[in-house]
């Protein structure tokens, strides 16, 4: 994939990302910082860190409970699974983000 589509998509999903944040209804506060970084923190300090990695082609997310790599979708209206185990980016922050504020998370 070369990088021009790469970012095309990652800004996408980012885009979906933030507007699934903005939605949440838990207390929690983010910031897209340059460069399409959204950076979540929670009432105890902690944060979720969630960033595109142009060289691996991935999105990046970096959460209490570890680290997660999401490849994009081989295929249109396919989705951004994680290297290790398939699971869907959105579903992953939200289960982050549930960890993290032990509140249930839903993002869609």
């Amino acid at each position: 994939m070369e990088e021009r589509e790469f970012n095309a998509l990652a800004d996408a999903m980012l885009a979906r990302i933030e507007a699934a944040l903005e939605s949440c209804d838990i207390d929690f506060d983010f910031e897209t910082k340059p460069g399409g970084v959204l950076e979540l923190e929670f009432d105890d300090g902690s944060k979720i860190v969630i960033n595109r990695h142009t060289a691996a082609r991935e999105i990046w997310v970096a959460a209490k409970s570890g680290g997660f790599h999401f490849r994009p979708p081989a295929a249109a209206g396919g989705i951004w699974a994680a290297t290790r185990d398939g699971e869907e980016l959105l579903a992953a922050i939200a289960r982050c983000m549930s960890e993290q504020s032990g509140e249930v998370v839903r993002l869609s």
